[in-house]
């Protein structure tokens, strides 16, 4: 070892003695290099050798600073005795330091610079590349200033590349006296040095004007050549790949950069950039050409679609109204306005993610909507209906999550909506043009039809400077007190008040304020759409619920109020909200719980017991800071079911009694002892008392006789007492009826008497029913009129009017005609409980019955067989024509409930209506969010009954599908059958080569295509849609990791395939990757959020991942066309890396390279070097070797 350690001194000792005596003569750079390069191969020293670069950089620095010593090493460089990158960084160690003592030796270095750094893919295959790697790392300390453990020689050089363009900007600040301003201290030497020798009398002081020339024009050259390290394919590359990587210290790059574009009187001197070219290309908007990747595929047909097709906004505008972009955001809109369930999620998050998700999808800023009343706008009875209450709360948190990220547009586009006018784009520098709260109370107003549309021609009401009267406003407002009561507001003056009152009122005003236009007199009352209120109901029920009503309170209004009258009213909000009588629609989706039991007792209190959380990213959230601070004020800890133990009692024998027929009932127990004590309060105008009734379920009599009149005094129990009896005092009722015991007028009396007694007794008995009907345990009974209700008067006309509703489904309805003279029947507990809620008057007293049986009949009727609930809907007509569109309507959608073949004609008609398609597969100049989702429904409508849009009557019944799972292979299904229909409509049967030969043609041909895509992507649009409100994380997880794989390995063909070559399977696999896309957008966010559903997102992403991975590397067979595999892969892998690229930074190292691997073997370099560069560090290494090695 020493030996060989003393062989290399000496050689090296050999060649600087060989290049000093060459200095010294003059001698040929040429000549010396050869001699050299012949000593070291003979020493056995593999070239380019790493030593000796070390050696000449530190001869020439600073004894030997000579230009021939220079020309030495610039001759080492070109014949790679040297290598390159290393002599460059040492030479930044060594030059820039001394670049004002030393100007020339700073030109020369960066002349060296200029030559050798824009040649990475020569020098990245010599000999000793990751040696030289690793020695600049050494040399600059990359890993340890940029703090990332690489060892690869792709990330090493990322780092250099980026070092050698952050010392060119610090020693340019520096040069101009501007690094002081800066944040941090320089990451490497800059700082002017002094010479400590006399470098041969070369700068001697009659020189110093010539020196300081020479400083200047080096700074000038130092910032043009920053300019090309920016400009350049490669290394601009390069440098996009450190901005994503080491975005901390790219962002302290940027701004000593924007210092430089600001300050610097060289960069003004400069004949070759300009500060405006330079601050594009540090700007966020400048993007290097690798990210403008394209499908290769999709370039075969048309130039007019080679800038992504997917992921362009501008193709969405052509041939269809902007207003379809927004197509999931008005149909999550219009679902939310449903009301018949509130979602344990705030309906402001939701839609705040669901906007937020749309526009990275679809890259756009918000878009105007176009004139009110043409189809496709949007539906405005929808939006400003929630306009103060959800949309509201939605874009304060759009504007303050992405302030940076929306464009000033925006704006503009909210205010054009306010206005009714669509602004162009020199409108959005109009000053006082941005909406404000009188236009929010107007529109809002006018909304509750207590101002009509005149409001909009006030003066100054476009440009927000409605402070002006109109003329036939008087100065008094006699019509306010008529407003508070519901009447129509027409005054101008009318609004002031309201504005005052909200802004300037006393906090009950303001509490008025708000319930008037932000709660339930906007017909839906959002302000309850949080778990909070149910952790607050479920307190009030478990207090109220266990005291015994002895005592009553007397209000100013004469109204009595009991711990009974209490705790139903609370009881009654709860269930109504979130239904936990209901029985769960028993399915499950994939590897999540059944969507049934997720609105159950103990969820509920984990969602609330989550906004409590006050720390990591939830701060970052303004919705869920709104949250955490309304569940911290009514309890700061978290609260469990276990608190509630006897709401826990009452919801698991609920559970019980849906899961198993009614079992447990002891004699002599407290519980039967209340059965008897209900049943004899029920039924004890009956002769015999409640004997004949108890011994027909529990087959013993009652320990009480009707005997004295105290006995049929209402008992005084605690209400869950009550609750817990009830489902056995109905079971011995309804089966008394069913012996002849009890006549059917008998049973609803004593059900209607046990109802008025306690209120929320109606809950167990819509359980208890539900239960028994699904069973199929009871015979059904003849409504004849006699025994029971009957429906015929009215039964032909409802049966007409659901027709006309589904006309325009193309579903077949069944006939409501029971068969022959027989009249219609209904299962025993269903005709009793609709036979109940017919007793009840309709005034304000039974209003509160009424909200709670209204909708358990519904669900109630929709789980027995046909015609059922068009049934109850004619017996409830007849009682309240009033409510007649409402019951025809809930009779329709039941004609889903009991198809899967009806859903999916739905389904069909849904996308037609859309796509504006019809049966002769042609495309109609219609369509769009209109056409699906209509401009609204009822008899009060001009010509009465109409048929209802497909998209309304899909949202009103998904939620009672029973088995959902179908729906993904269907879905997928219509979709491809979708985009057949609309490549036939809009693209010409002749071949591309037709098209060519004519100019016409081309241009046709542009618009077709064009016109084409958009559709496409619009019916994709709709199916993620219909996707994620269907089934939510569970069915979207299903489609990704199941669905679609065995759709991709399944054989599909078309007759329209041939006639239109690659044209079709092409569109298809574009409308399945943007499907895919924007489910997984949906339901796993596009960020780093630590949601249970993003969380589940690596796994289930994954599995994907690896079947296209697998796929493209030959392992898997497909079934589908090529090209439509082809541009499934291209287009959802490039939706991800322009949309989420989080999704991709989660995913596998190695799966990546493989990915990246079969891209480029399809041509899909672009594609390819995107995807690895979002991959994060793991994958920045090959990125840089890619980008070197294609020079695309």
């Amino acid at each position: 070892m020493e030996v060989a350690t003393q062989l290399n001194y000496n050689i090296w000792d050999r060649v600087l003695g060989q290049t000093k005596e060459a200095q010294e003569k003059g001698s040929d750079p040429l000549l010396w290099a050869i001699q050299v390069s012949s000593n070291l191969s003979s020493a056995g020293i593999t070239l380019p050798s790493l030593e000796l670069a070390n050696h000449l950089v530190s001869y020439i620095c600073w004894d030997n600073n000579v230009p021939i010593s220079w020309k030495f090493l610039e001759k080492a460089l070109a014949l790679k005795i040297v290598p390159p990158l290393l002599v460059l960084g040492l030479l930044s160690t060594r030059v820039i330091p001394y670049r004002h003592s030393c100007p020339a030796a700073f030109r020369l270095y960066m002349e060296l610079l200029k030559r050798h750094a824009f040649s990475l893919k020569e020098y990245s295959n010599l000999p000793n590349y990751q040696k030289t790697m690793n020695s600049l790392d050494q040399v600059l300390h990359l890993s340890q200033i940029f703090g990332l453990q690489a060892n690869e020689a792709g990330a090493l050089l990322v780092m250099f590349v980026f070092s050698i363009a952050w010392q060119l900007v610090d020693a340019a600040l520096d040069d101009e006296g501007l690094l002081e301003l800066t944040e941090n201290d320089p990451r490497w030497p800059v700082k002017p040095q002094d010479m400590q020798v006399d470098v041969h009398n070369m700068y001697e002081e009659k020189r110093k004007e010539y020196r300081e020339r020479f400083r200047t024009i080096n700074t000038i050259m130092a910032i043009q050549l920053l300019g090309q390290f920016l400009q350049n394919k490669v290394t601009s590359r390069i440098l996009y790949l450190a901005r994503q990587n080491m975005y901390a210290h790219w962002k302290s790059f940027i701004q000593r950069m924007h210092l430089l574009v600001e300050n610097s009187l060289a960069l003004r001197n400069s004949k070759s950039i300009t500060p405006e070219v330079l601050l594009q290309l540090i700007s966020d908007s400048h993007e290097v050409k690798f990210q403008h990747f394209q499908a290769s595929l999709l370039q075969e047909f048309h130039p007019v679609v080679q800038s992504r097709p997917l992921v362009n906004p501008a193709g969405l505008c052509l041939g269809t109204s902007r207003s379809a972009l927004w197509l999931p955001l008005d149909m999550l809109l219009e679902d939310a306005m449903d009301g018949s369930q509130v979602n344990a999620t705030s309906a402001v998050e939701i839609i705040t993610d669901y906007t937020e998700h749309v526009l990275l999808i679809n890259e756009f800023a918000f878009i105007i909507r176009e004139e009110r009343g043409i189809p496709g706008t949007c539906r405005l009875d929808t939006r400003l209906s929630m306009l103060l209450s959800i949309t509201t709360l939605v874009v304060a948190d759009l504007v303050e999550e992405e302030e940076k990220k929306f464009p000033r547009k925006w704006l503009c586009s909210v205010t054009g909506w306010y206005s009714g006018k669509p602004l162009s784009g020199n409108d959005c520098d109009v000053p006082g043009t941005s909406g404000n709260l009188y236009h929010l109370i107007v529109e809002a107003c006018i909304a509750r039809n207590l101002l009509d549309t005149s409001a909009y021609f006030w003066p100054g009401y476009v440009n927000g400077h409605i402070n002006q009267l109109p003329h036939n406003v008087p100065n008094q407002v006699p019509g306010w007190s008529s407003f508070m009561k519901g009447a129509s507001l027409t005054r101008f003056a009318e609004v002031e008040k309201v504005f005052e009152m909200a802004v300037k009122g006393s906090n009950e005003e303001r509490i008025t304020a708000a319930t008037i236009l932000c709660g339930a007199s906007l017909i839906r009352g959002w302000n309850i759409q949080v778990p909070e209120l149910a952790g607050s109901l479920m307190t009030i029920c478990e207090v109220f619920g266990s005291c015994v009503p002895n005592i009553s309170w007397t209000m100013t209004t004469g109204e009595e109020i009991s711990a009974h009258a209490v705790f139903s009213n609370a009881f009654a909000l709860l269930l109504k909200l979130w239904r936990f009588n209901h029985p769960p629609i028993e399915y499950g989706v994939g590897d999540v719980p059944p969507v049934g039991s997720q609105l159950t007792p103990e969820y509920l209190l984990l969602v609330r017991n989550s906004h409590l959380v006050s720390s990591g990213n939830l701060l970052k959230d303004p919705n869920r800071r709104r949250l955490a601070k309304a569940a911290s004020s009514s309890s700061p800890k978290p609260i469990f079911v276990d608190s509630f133990p006897k709401l826990k009692v009452w919801y698991r024998q609920h559970l019980a009694c849906i899961a198993s027929p009614l079992t447990g009932l002891v004699n002599g127990t407290p519980v039967h002892h209340t059965v008897d004590t209900l049943l004899n309060m029920m039924f004890r105008k009956i002769g015999g008392g409640n004997q004949t009734v108890t011994t027909v379920t529990s087959g013993s009599s009652s320990s009480s006789g009707p005997g004295s009149e105290d006995i049929y005094l209402r008992p005084k129990l605690p209400a869950w007492d009550i609750l817990e009896a009830v489902p056995f005092v109905a079971d011995a009722a309804l089966t008394a009826c069913a012996h002849g015991r009890l006549s059917p007028r008998e049973l609803c009396t004593g059900l209607k008497d046990l109802a008025d007694f306690l209120p929320a007794t109606l809950a167990t008995i819509v359980s208890y029913f539900s239960a028994e009907v699904t069973r199929g345990v009871w015979k059904s009974v003849f409504m004849n009129g006699t025994d029971w209700p009957s429906p015929a008067a009215n039964l032909s006309n409802v049966e007409g009017q659901i027709k006309k509703i589904l006309a325009a489904t193309g579903v077949d309805i069944p006939s409501l005609a029971a068969g022959g003279s027989s009249p219609a029947s209904l299962p025993l507990p269903l005709a009793a409980f609709v036979s109940l809620t017919i007793t009840y008057k309709l005034d304000k007293a039974s209003q509160r019955f009424l909200d709670l049986a209204g909708p358990a009949l519904e669900s109630l009727a929709a789980g027995c067989p046909w015609p059922c609930m068009p049934i109850v809907a004619s017996l409830w007509t007849q009682k309240a024509k009033r409510w007649s569109d409402f019951l025809v309507f809930s009779a329709s959608r039941t004609v889903f409930l009991h198809s899967n073949d009806a859903v999916v004609q739905l389904l069909r008609s849904c996308f037609s209506a859309t796509l504006g398609l019809n049966s002769s597969c042609c495309i109609s100049s219609n369509g769009g969010i209109g056409a699906l989702l209509g401009h609204g429904f009822g008899s009060h409508f001009n010509g009465g009954i109409a048929p209802v849009a497909p998209g309304i009557l899909y949202l009103r019944v998904y939620r009672s599908i029973r088995d959902i799972m179908f729906l993904r292979e269907e879905i997928v299904s219509v979709l491809m059958q979708t985009v057949e229909d609309v490549a036939c409509g809009c693209l010409p049967k002749e071949s591309l080569e037709k098209r060519k030969k004519s100019k016409n043609g081309m241009k046709h041909g542009h618009a077709s295509l064009a016109a084409t895509l958009t559709k496409v992507k619009l019916a994709a649009s709709l199916g993620a849609s219909v996707i994620f409100l269907t089934g939510g994380l569970g069915l979207v997880q299903s489609l990704i990791k199941e669905t679609l794989p065995s759709w991709f390995m399944s054989i599909h063909r078309s007759e329209q395939e041939g006639e239109r070559g690659k044209m079709l399977p092409m569109l298809r696999g574009y409308a399945l990757a943007y499907l895919a896309a924007l489910c997984g957008a949906f339901v796993w966010g596009v960020d780093s959020s630590t949601t249970a559903a993003s969380k589940r997102r690596p796994k289930i992403l994954g599995c994907h991942m690896e079947f296209l991975a697998s796929a493209l590397d030959g392992k898997i067979s497909l079934g589908c066309d090529l090209a439509t595999w082809h541009a499934y892969v291209s287009g959802f892998l490039s939706l991800m890396v322009r949309c989420t690229p989080t999704w991709i930074f989660e995913l596998n190292v190695e799966m990546l390279r493989r990915l990246s691997k079969g891209l480029r073997r399809w041509n899909e370099e672009e594609l390819a070097l995107a995807l690895l560069g979002v991959g994060g560090l793991g994958t920045m290494s090959a990125a840089a070797e890619m980008v070197i090695e294609t020079e695309i």
